[in-house]
């Protein structure tokens, strides 16, 4: 088992911005590659970008609130 502190790190994809980003301890924007790719995905939940698309009736249905 490797051990949590061992300096490993995996690159993924940075979720804002598509750059190799390190997901490590030493990253402290994980999964981001900066702060502002952070902020940028927090200011996108906050103004509701982010939303999934309300489901719409079938047939006589009434609609969901």
């Amino acid at each position: 088992m490797k051990d949590p502190g061992a300096g490993d790190s995996r690159i993924v994809r940075c979720p804002t911005c598509g750059s190799e980003s390190a997901y490590a301890a030493s990253n402290p924007y994980r999964p981001f590659c900066s702060a502002r790719c952070k902020n940028n995905d927090f200011g996108a939940w906050a103004t509701e970008a982010y939303r999934v698309a309300p489901r719409q009736p079938e047939g006589n249905e009434p609609p969901d609130d």
